[in-house]
């Protein structure tokens, strides 16, 4: 695991953790989907990367 992968994968889980946590203050909805899609997009590019799929 390179450091990379879990700078993505850290960062992905701290959207995560803000989509929770607007969800709970009721938050704008396209607020909470774009924090959703960047967690998202984080996670998976860091997971890609671990396989070796990409970069």
């Amino acid at each position: 695991m390179t450091g990379l992968s879990t700078v993505l994968i850290v960062v992905g889980l701290f959207l995560a953790g803000g989509v929770y946590s607007f969800t709970k203050q009721k938050m704008p909805r396209g607020l909470i989907t774009l924090l959703a899609i960047a967690s998202g997009m984080c996670l998976v590019a860091g997971v890609l990367r671990i396989q070796g799929i990409w970069g």
